[in-house]
């Protein structure tokens, strides 16, 4: 899979004006929105002791489940959608941190032609074999679930006179957990789905936000993520994987201001009395 790394269109930031903290007025956040992923090739590391079983799915091609294509017939959690909850620093308000979930679906590609290799029933295997939904499928389908605890860090690049509308660059770098829901067949053996913990993730994103008002944004971002899964539940055993994603999201939040200082009312003269 090749990625296309889009966040050179930022550059425009680098050239903006001066930037002054008064273009810098929204400071907490809340946002919602959703999103569409492409992976890469992915190896999955299955260990089943008790079965025998010590084998690997190698180059796995794996593909997402956007579902917001169907936005208005089903939940607004069903499809994959996300949610960011942040805020600027006062004394330094081009940086900020944020709280970033991403509810990402990740399966297996049915029809593919998969290289297994390994030790199966304590015989050494080294086959292809077709990957079908009822035999052998690989789901984190209602969740590969990115959690990042991000450093941000804006550029003001153009706006309004009134303020109305307001243009910037954000960058964000984090680190988190996943919490994936897994669901797997393997060789016509199936798991106990459910969440879990499931390792680590960390991600780059580039945003650009149109704040509207001092109370309203609309973002468009771009972010490759590196994740990696480790004790995946799998029948009588477990597994490991790892892949990079590149994501395309776009949300709609809402913002809270800045709280300007009042100036104090200026000391009423006192008379002297002796006057």
């Amino acid at each position: 899979m090749k990625y296309i790394f889009l966040f050179s269109i930022s550059l425009f930031s680098m050239f903006a004006k001066a930037q002054t903290d008064n273009q810098f007025t929204s400071r907490m956040y809340f946002a919602w929105g959703y999103n569409k992923e492409w992976y890469s090739a992915s190896t999955i590391k299955v260990s089943q002791p008790s079965l025998g079983n010590n084998y690997e799915f190698k180059d796995i091609a794996g593909n997402d489940k956007i579902g917001w294509d169907k936005l208005f017939q089903r939940p607004l959690t069903i499809p994959q959608y996300n949610y960011r909850f942040g805020f600027f620093l006062k004394k330094h308000p081009t940086w900020g941190f944020e709280f970033n979930f991403d509810h990402t679906k990740y399966q297996m590609t049915i029809g593919q032609d998969a290289h297994v290799i390994g030790t199966r029933n304590n015989a050494h295997i080294d086959t292809n074999i077709v990957i079908q939904d009822d035999y052998i499928h690989w789901k984190l389908n209602n969740g590969a679930n990115f959690f990042l605890f991000n450093i941000m860090k804006r550029f003001y690049i153009c706006g309004t006179k009134n303020g109305i509308l307001k243009f910037y660059n954000i960058y964000k770098l984090g680190v988190g957990p996943v919490i994936p829901h897994t669901e797997n067949t393997l060789f016509g053996e199936k798991n106990k789905a459910g969440f879990q913990f499931g390792g680590f993730n960390t991600g780059l994103e580039a945003a650009y936000r149109l704040e509207i008002t001092k109370y309203f944004y609309i973002d468009i971002a771009q972010k490759v993520d590196y994740a990696y899964y480790y004790g995946l539940h799998v029948y009588e055993g477990t597994a490991k994987q790892s892949f990079q994603t590149y994501e395309i999201i776009g949300t709609l939040g809402v913002m809270l201001p800045y709280n300007k200082k009042k100036d104090k009312p200026a000391a009423t003269p006192v008379e002297d009395p002796k006057k």
